[in-house]
């Protein structure tokens, strides 16, 4: 008996032991599947993973996942703090309603915490639960570093006299054309490209919650991007002059694509909304590169007139597609597009309310992507080898577009605030076409550089590995 009580004995103090990661998300679908997945591979790794949700994400994950996704496994558990905020109240609801059951949860923990992973835009009180229960914090931004960059500068921006806008007539009269060349690794960027509310109202919320973002930054030494350095080499090497660590661990699916499926968890679905798989025996029957994607993430929302646009600008293109159109992508309407579109596209297109992104992105016959340039999808795509035509929504997708037709040269932006269906059936024959050529190949070149920042001794690999390193140091210092 003595013997059996010591192994149990053991075993209980190796788990003490093990480096005990605490993961928490900004409660967003994006922002969630990022994490997540840095999750999963430091557990591989070898560290304990708690990954906290609110009650809402709880819910959706359970009508998504089915019933059981959020059981977990040995030394991967999930864990609920009680805050049902969604949408637009999420901002203020972060600021006033986290921190007390945040630090409540840290404090009743089996094994104490090693760490604290926090999502960047959850800083705004992680720091402070860090201090509480005196643990280190990382703060893992799942943004673009360009992005991040962009939001740095608002406090800037705000001192110059730039933001926020003296009146509405800014908006239109080429102010936001201006060219900016004091950001560091972003030479050449226009107001227009930075991830900032352009608004006139110096209390908008969005614009305040960015202003203190670079305050908060520096206080914590770890920074962590789902980017790699051959990407944004210029914005990194500016970064890293910022902050004591910066680490770039990306494309997390190519890391992840690495692990063994036997001995290590994987979560059963990133996705808040339930996935249907009936698309992926239409794309089997369609010739390779022939197929354009169409999504427009789980937040974007448009007029039914856009949606019409956009859908005969598809069918008038007489190229294959696969449209996402969820729930709460049209405003206060339904989503109807007539029964003579759905009679014009019945050979040529397949609708769904929702996909496994990934996998669309990376079968064969997808040769192009029309996206509204989330960061989650933007980098999907570059690892995937998929060029983009781009609609950018707001705040970072601004960024990013910027980014992929400029910079990587991987897109094409749609121009003008209205939707034409001309204009998208141009540029869906331009991107599919012989005119999109330099374009696709672009895109293979940026897969490829992916795939060698996620090899064995790549940059994103290798500091995955220190950030497991730092980590378990943090253990012994403890």
């Amino acid at each position: 008996m003595f013997r059996i009580h010591k192994r149990v004995m053991d075993a209980m103090a190796t788990a003490v032991k093990k480096p005990h990661a605490i993961f928490i998300p900004y409660p967003d679908q994006s922002h969630i599947k990022a994490m997540l997945k840095l999750a999963e591979l430091l557990h591989h790794k070898g560290l304990l993973v708690t990954f906290v949700i609110t009650e809402f994400v709880h819910k959706r994950f359970l009508e998504s996942a089915g019933p059981h996704c959020l059981d977990g496994s040995p030394g991967f558990c999930f864990e609920t703090i009680p805050i049902a905020t969604s949408g637009d109240e999420l901002i203020q609801s972060v600021e006033t309603d986290f921190l007390a059951p945040f630090v409540d949860l840290l404090t009743k923990l089996l094994h104490p915490p090693t760490c604290i992973i926090s999502d960047g835009l959850m800083s705004v009180f992680t720091i402070d639960a860090a201090q509480k229960v005196g643990v280190p914090v990382m703060l893992y931004w799942t943004v673009a570093a360009c992005s991040f960059m962009g939001f740095y500068q608002t406090q800037y921006l705000i001192e110059k006299g730039l933001a926020p806008l003296k009146d509405e007539s800014y908006l239109t009269n080429g102010y936001l054309d201006t060219v900016i060349n004091w950001v560091p690794g972003m030479e050449g960027i226009r107001l227009k490209d930075f991830p900032i509310a352009w608004t006139t109202d110096p209390m908008d919320e969005v614009l305040k919650f960015s202003t203190q973002l670079n305050q908060r930054s520096h206080r914590v030494s770890h920074h962590i991007f789902h980017t790699f350095d051959a990407l944004e080499g210029s914005v990194i090497k500016a970064l890293s002059s910022m902050y004591d660590h910066v680490y770039t661990i990306g494309p997390l699916q190519l890391l992840l694509n690495q692990i063994p499926e036997t001995g290590s968890y994987s979560f059963p679905g990133y996705s808040l909304l339930k996935e249907e798989p009936e698309c992926f025996e239409w794309l089997e029957s369609k010739e390779p590169n022939s197929v354009i994607y169409v999504n427009f993430g789980s937040a974007t929302v448009m007029s039914l007139k856009d949606l019409r646009e956009f859908g005969w600008g598809l069918a008038n293109s007489n190229h294959y597609f696969v449209w996402i159109i969820r729930s709460g992508l049209v405003i206060e309407e339904t989503a109807v597009l007539g029964p003579e579109f759905e009679e014009h596209i019945k050979k040529r297109g397949f609708i769904a309310s929702w996909c496994s992104q990934e996998k669309v992105l990376n079968h064969p016959s997808v040769g192009g992507f029309l996206s509204h340039c989330g960061w989650g999808s933007t980098i999907e795509s570059l690892s995937a080898g998929v060029p983009m035509i781009c609609w950018p929504h707001r705040l970072d997708q601004v960024t990013n577009c910027r980014y992929i037709c400029e910079e990587w040269r991987v897109g094409v932006e749609m121009q003008g605030s209205k939707v034409r269906r001309d204009e998208v059936t141009r540029l869906v024959q331009e991107l599919m076409g012989e005119g999109g050529r330099g374009i696709r190949n672009k895109a293979v070149e940026w897969k490829e550089k992916a795939c060698v920042a996620a090899g064995p001794y790549g940059s994103s690999s290798l500091n995955v590995d220190e950030i497991v390193k730092e980590i378990t140091m943090m253990v012994s210092r403890g």
